[in-house]
C-alpha cells in the first residue's frame, strides 16, 4: 500500500471510539468513521512506522447491520453520531465488545457485566453548544454542529435525533432571526464577525430551559442592545413544550474556537434551572459539568452507587466531583463526603447543590486533585473517582495510591484511557473486581464505563 493511493475493502470491526478496521494487502488499516460490514473507498493518508490510516471517501456498500428505519436527515454530514443508521440494540452490542476487549487486555479475572441501555435512545441530551458558521465559503449562515472532519464548515441541525424538539425550534428561529438581520458569524482566521456559539440546557426532569448567546463585542453597545432585544422577543413568543428559565448573553473574545465567559449579562429571568437526579436537586449555571443524558445519568450513578457498597460511618472522597452529584448520591448514610474539582463554578454549585438538599455532611474543595490530596486531613475509606476524558495524570494516581483504600470505583466516559490507568492501578496493589458499561450517548461512539477495584490480599 502507497501513501496517496485509492483503495477499497470490507470494515472488519471497530476499536473505540470510532476506527474501523481493515486488513489490505496484509496490512492493518485505520479508517475512522466507517462501520463493520462496510465495503469502503479509502485514501492511504498516513503510513509509518508500520502504521497505516486511511481516510473514508465512500461507503460503496453498507453493512447488513444498518437496519434502523428512521435516520437523522444530517447523519453522514454532521460529526455528532456515528450509529444512526444501526439499531439501538445492535449499538450496545459493539460497544460492549469495544470495552470489554480493552479491558480484557489489561485486567486478570474480573466479571464483566456486559452494557446498560439509556432509557432514551432519542431525544436525550441535557445541553448542546451550536456553532454559528457557513457550510461553504461565504455561504448563509448556519447553526449547528461541525461537518464531519472539518474544522470550518458547519451544518444546520434543526431536525437533529438525540435532543428534545424544543432545541431544534430555539436553533431555527435563531438562525432566521440573525439572518434576518444579516449579522454575521465570527470568522477563526480573520478573527472578525459578532455571533459565536449558542448554548441550549433544557432539564428533562423540570423541563426549563436555559440559553446563552456567545458573540464578540465587536458591534456597538446601541446596536447590540437593539438586537437582543429582538432577539430576546422572538424567543419568548415560541411556542415550546419546556419553560424558559433564563435567557443570557456571554461575551468572549478569545481566539480560541471554545465557549469562554468573558462576563455574562441575564437578558431575561435567572442564570441557572434545576435539573433532578435520583430525588436530589441540583442547580445547574450556563458553563456547570452535568451529565448530558439526565436519565441515563440515574443508570450510571445506580451503579456507582452499587460498586460504592457499604459507607455508613464512612469517609468517601470523590475526586474530579464536577457539580457534586456523586458525592451526594453517597452522602446520605457516610459520615463524610469529601468532593474535589479543579472547575471552580463546578464547586460553589455543588455546596449550592448539597444545601439544597440537605446535605451538611459534604466539603468540596477547589483545585486540583494533583495538588490537593496533598493537603487533605481526612483520611477515606473508600475513593470515587471520576475524572476528566484523559484520565488521572500518573502523579495523581501514585498520590491516590497512597491513601491504601480497601476500595475504590473509576467512572470513565473514555475506556483508553481507564484501561491505561488500570495498568498502574494493578501494578500498585489493586486488583479489578467488576466493570460495567452505561450507554449514556446512544447514536455516537461514546459510552461510559464504571469499574470496581479492591486491594490484592
Amino acid at each position: 500500500m502507497k501513501k496517496g493511493e485509492i483503495y477499497e475493502g470490507i470494515v472488519e470491526k471497530i476499536e473505540f471510539p470510532n476506527k474501523g478496521i481493515l486488513h489490505i494487502e496484509d496490512e492493518k488499516v485505520i479508517v475512522k468513521n466507517a462501520l463493520p460490514g462496510q465495503k469502503i473507498q479509502f485514501l492511504v493518508n498516513k503510513k509509518r512506522k508500520g502504521k497505516c490510516e486511511g481516510r473514508l471517501m465512500q461507503v460503496l456498500e453498507r453493512s447488513e447491520i444498518e437496519t434502523a428505519e428512521t435516520v437523522c436527515p444530517h447523519f453522514g454530514i454532521c460529526g455528532g453520531c456515528l450509529y444512526q443508521t444501526i439499531p439501538y440494540e445492535t449499538q450496545l452490542e459493539i460497544k460492549k465488545e469495544q470495552v470489554k476487549e480493552l479491558l480484557d487486555g489489561v485486567c486478570g479475572e474480573y466479571e464483566f457485566e456486559g452494557i446498560k441501555g439509556s432509557p432514551l435512545a432519542d431525544c436525550y441530551r441535557n445541553k448542546m453548544e451550536f456553532s454559528f458558521g457557513d457550510e461553504v465559503k461565504d455561504g448563509p449562515l448556519a447553526l449547528g454542529m461541525h461537518k464531519r472532519g472539518s474544522f470550518y464548515d458547519v451544518v444546520t441541525t434543526g431536525e437533529c435525533r438525540i435532543v428534545h424538539k424544543d432545541f431544534c425550534d430555539i436553533l431555527l428561529c435563531t438562525k432566521a432571526y440573525f439572518e434576518e438581520k444579516e449579522v454575521g458569524f465570527y470568522k477563526k482566521m480573520q478573527h472578525t464577525g459578532y455571533l459565536r456559539h449558542l448554548l441550549v440546557r433544557r432539564a428533562v426532569k423540570t423541563g426549563e430551559i436555559l440559553l446563552d448567546l456567545i458573540t464578540t463585542t465587536q458591534i456597538g453597545v446601541e446596536e447590540e442592545k437593539e438586537l437582543l432585544a429582538g432577539w430576546l422577543e422572538r424567543l419568548l413568543v415560541l411556542p415550546l413544550e419546556g419553560k424558559m428559565a433564563g435567557i443570557l448573553h456571554t461575551k468572549n473574545d478569545s481566539l480560541a474556537d471554545a465557549v469562554k465567559d468573558e462576563g455574562t449579562e441575564v437578558l431575561y429571568g435567572k442564570d441557572y434551572f434545576f435539573e433532578e437526579l435520583l430525588g436530589l436537586k441540583f442547580r445547574i449555571s450556563p458553563f456547570s459539568f452535568f451529565q448530558t443524558n439526565s436519565l441515563g445519568a440515574e443508570v450510571l450513578y445506580e451503579k456507582t452507587r452499587e460498586y460504592v457498597g457499604e459507607t455508613k460511618g464512612k469517609v468517601v472522597f470523590d475526586l474530579y466531583s464536577g457539580t457534586g452529584t456523586i458525592a451526594q448520591i453517597l452522602a446520605p448514610v457516610a459520615e463524610k463526603v469529601v468532593g474535589v474539582e479543579i472547575v471552580k463554578e463546578a464547586v460553589e454549585a455543588a455546596k449550592e447543590n448539597a444545601r439544597l438538599n440537605g446535605l451538611d455532611n459534604c466539603e468540596f474543595i477547589a483545585g486540583d486533585v494533583l495538588k490537593v490530596v496533598d493537603e487533605l486531613t481526612d483520611k477515606p475509606e473508600l475513593i470515587v473517582l471520576d475524572p476528566p476524558r484523559d484520565g488521572i495524570h500518573p502523579k495523581a494516581i501514585e498520590k491516590i495510591i497512597g491513601f491504601g483504600v480497601e476500595r475504590m470505583v473509576y467512572v470513565s466516559c473514555k475506556p483508553t484511557s481507564l484501561a491505561r490507568d488500570l495498568v498502574i492501578l494493578q501494578e500498585n496493589g489493586y486488583r479489578v473486581e467488576k466493570g460495567c458499561c452505561v450507554d449514556m450517548f446512544p447514536g455516537t461512539a461514546n459510552v461510559e464505563t464504571v469499574v470496581l477495584l479492591g486491594r490484592k490480599a
